[in-house]
């Protein structure tokens, strides 16, 4: 069934080709027929394999129910034996000097801070913080022609020591230009603060 649907897109294809090249479009429907007959007949094979498949497992459904109702639960104990085998009680985990006296009290919840700030440093692509800026230093930055860099997809600007860089690709570019593309100073390197501090 396979090598007839292989043969009839093969010649589907032929005479797709056919068509082009005779700019006849009664080849080009002809070529639409063949593939049409193809994807049916995929679909009738389908069916037909699928009808197989599910035929003998219906006759295997219908003796299930034939088998006397003790032999499954036979077969439960087993497996609840083996579970119990597989997982050891409480007090068998280990050695009872390492046990805790009162196994009552909870173990103490680490502060919500600390996860937040555990969270940020475990995302080596999260932005760092925007650093405010007078407006007054803002209207000094705008005649400043240093340079400064941006990573790619990051909406921070930074100076060239910036810890958060590490080895990140950077792009140079004016500070001036930087804020009119968009970019925001980084928190962690205080660009602006900096570069108005070096030109006061």
């Amino acid at each position: 069934m396979l090598y007839i649907v292989l043969v009839l897109v093969l010649a589907a294809l032929g005479l797709l080709v056919t068509a082009l090249i005779t700019a006849s479009s009664l080849w080009a429907w002809v070529s639409i027929g063949l593939s049409v007959l193809a994807g049916l007949l995929l679909v009738a094979d389908w069916l037909r394999r699928r009808r197989r498949s599910a035929a003998p497992s219906a006759p295997a459904a219908s003796a299930a129910p034939a088998v006397s109702s003790p032999e499954p639960e036979a077969a439960e104990t087993p497996a609840d034996e083996e579970q119990t085998t597989l997982i050891p009680a409480a007090g068998d985990l280990g050695d009872p000097a390492d046990t805790p006296d009162t196994p009552d009290t909870p173990d103490p919840e680490p502060a919500p801070e600390a996860d937040a700030s555990a969270e940020a440093e475990t995302k080596p692509d999260s932005d760092p913080g925007v650093e405010e800026t007078a407006d007054a230093d803002v209207a000094v930055l705008a005649d400043i022609e240093d340079e400064v860099v941006v990573v790619d997809e990051h909406p921070r600007y930074h100076l060239r020591t910036c810890p958060w860089l590490g080895t990140r690709d950077t792009i140079p570019i004016g500070v001036g230009e930087a804020r009119q593309l968009g970019f925001t100073p980084c928190d962690r390197c205080r660009p602006d603060a900096t570069l108005v501090a070096a030109h006061r």
